[in-house]
């Protein structure tokens, strides 16, 4: 018996173990850092949508599903947060004159 196999209709690679063929169940996914909006949007889809997520789980989509979440969140996160500076008048002058004024400014944002 061959020690691999592909299988022609489902496309799957099969290892030969102990004489019984297992599908080679690696992830060919890159591998992304998730930080924290895509942390808490994996806990949501886990918790809120669980067929959603199941279903990135098993094709291997769920880390870069999480990265693309992650990245628009922080850039989103990012422009509000510039947008409210501006609207507020919190400057990188007010930073270098009034460190605490500062502080307190962009606690409030």
């Amino acid at each position: 018996m061959k020690k691999y196999i592909t299988d022609k209709k489902n496309g799957l690679d099969y290892t030969l173990v102990n004489g019984v063929y297992l599908p080679n169940l690696i992830s060919t996914e890159t591998s992304y850092e998730i930080d924290v909006w895509g942390r808490r949007h994996h806990d949501y889809i886990m918790k809120h949508h669980k067929v959603f997520y199941t279903s990135l789980k098993t094709s291997c989509k769920i880390n870069s599903y999480l990265h693309d979440v992650d990245v628009h969140a922080t850039e989103m996160y990012d422009r509000i947060v510039k947008q409210l500076k501006e609207q507020q008048g919190i400057t990188e002058q007010l930073k270098a004159e009034d460190m605490m004024a500062w502080v307190q400014a962009m606690s409030a944002t």
